[in-house]
């Protein structure tokens, strides 16, 4: 939720916001609209994006550890951070503070 309500903040820096979801897409369409996160949510069912990423299963649970990127208009990652457990998230103000 910390994300949906920093939205205007990240846009408002040039950023745009996805999050991906190792889960089908009805599930997907579901959870946005319970959430009602103004960013796009973005189904990975096969889990391979977030293998690409190499952040898959990392907590042996069969889901993607919660995770966030930076990348750059170039497409290079230049920050990222994994969580150790279900609930370790970086703060929006972390994440905006990395944003080039």
């Amino acid at each position: 939720m910390e994300l949906r309500d920093h939205y205007r903040a990240f846009r408002a820096e040039g950023a745009t916001l996805a999050a991906l979801v190792v889960a089908p897409l009805d599930a997907v369409r579901s959870t946005q609209q319970t959430i009602g996160a103004p960013y796009p949510l973005l189904a990975d069912p096969d889990h391979r994006v977030a293998q690409a990423y190499g952040v898959y299963d990392l907590l042996g649970d069969g889901y993607a550890a919660p995770s966030v990127f930076v990348i750059d208009p170039a497409g290079r990652i230049v920050w990222s951070y994994v969580g150790q457990d279900p609930h370790d998230r970086p703060s929006a103000e972390e994440i905006l503070s990395h944003l080039p």
